[in-house]
Formats: C-alpha cells, sequence, structure tokens
C-alpha cells in the first residue's frame, strides 16, 4: 500500500483560527490524480522547527511513508521554517524539486523568486515542501498547461513515482489527463 503523510505547516491553522485547506486540496487531488489505493497519515501543526522535524522522523521512522507532502512554512519569514526542519532531518537533498518548483510559480507570481521550497531522502522517503495554497498546490504538482491541456512546464509529480520506485517503494501509476508520471523504458512494468 502507498502511504503518503500530508503535513500542513500554520500556526492558525494549528491552533483553530481557520480551517485548514491544504491537506483537504492534497488528498482531492492525489484521489483524482492516482490510479492506485493509498492511504494517508495527516497531521496541522504550528511553524515550530522542533515540532516540524519530530512530525517528519515519526511519518518516515515509525509510520514507515513512501512519500510525505508538507504545505505551508516556505517562504522567507521568521515563522517560515519548514524547509530549516526538513533539511535537519534529512540523509540527502534533491535540489531539482525546490528548482522546478519555482519554475513553475514563477508563471502565475514573480514572488515565486521568495519561495525556499526543499526537497530531501530521509531514508527510502521523498518529502517535499510544497505551497500552502490549494491553487498553488496543484499547479505544482501538475505543472503549466496551455488552454488545451498541454504541459508547457512539467509539475513535479510526474517524478515521483519513478524516484520512490528507485527507493524501494510501491509501482505509483498516474492518470495521464492529470499528470503523466515519467519513466525510462527499462523501468515500466508493462503486466499493469
Amino acid at each position: 500500500m502507498f502511504k503518503i503523510g500530508l503535513v500542513s505547516v500554520s500556526d492558525r491553522a494549528s491552533s483553530g483560527v481557520y480551517q485548514d485547506e491544504g491537506i483537504p486540496s492534497l488528498v482531492s487531488w492525489l484521489q483524482t490524480a492516482l490510479k492506485m489505493p493509498f492511504v494517508t497519515e495527516n497531521r496541522i501543526i504550528p511553524d515550530e522547527q522542533s515540532i516540524i522535524e519530530q512530525t517528519l522522523c515519526e511519518f518516515v521512522d515509525n509510520l514507515h511513508c513512501h512519500l510525505i507532502l508538507t504545505t505551508g512554512g516556505t517562504g522567507p519569514a521568521i515563522r517560515d521554517v519548514t524547509p530549516d526542519a526538513t533539511l535537519a532531518i534529512s540523509d540527502r537533498v534533491m535540489p531539482g524539486y525546490g528548482e522546478q518548483m519555482r519554475q513553475i510559480s514563477l508563471h502565475f507570481v514573480p514572488t515565486a523568486i521568495l519561495s525556499r521550497q526543499v526537497a530531501v531522502i530521509r531514508k527510502k522517503c521523498l518529502i517535499i515542501n510544497l505551497p500552502g495554497r490549494p491553487k498553488s498546490i496543484k499547479e505544482t504538482l501538475e505543472g503549466v498547461k496551455d488552454n488545451q491541456g498541454n504541459v508547457i512546464v512539467s509539475g513535479i509529480f510526474a517524478s515521483i513515482p519513478y524516484c520512490i520506485q528507485l527507493l524501494g517503494g510501491p509501482y505509483i501509476e498516474t492518470h495521464d489527463q492529470i499528470v503523466k508520471s515519467f519513466r525510462p523504458k527499462d523501468a515500466i512494468k508493462s503486466n499493469l
């Protein structure tokens, strides 16, 4: 079973000032994009580096998630410490994801350059920091498309199934009309 950890990092949502929109939008998107069953572990936590680190470690070390997607806390503000916490618990950094997320977002807002989103590997789990707004989350995962739905800039989820496969995780398939996953020909399982 494909196990995904979803972490919303927000002082206000974690204290009940407003309802979290990040996790529900991620669950909805995953249900539309994935061809296979999956389970999620969800947490809404404050912008506290120690709590973020503890949550990410719990999801990897104890709950054995294959993928963790965080939302929020990636800007330059003093309280935005999600990337710092993510890097602190990582074994390896995956810089291409952060570069691609900023490239996608720059098609929509010039302030995308302020994003500090990162992606890392801890043990056999891929951890990716996503933006906090549902519209931005969808754009980042799917990429930039023209009016006919043709991909101009690939979304980051196109490479996630193959990355998880390389880490020894489950074989993940997506619905091509949402996001077409990429694998080299020799990594495609033909019997599915």
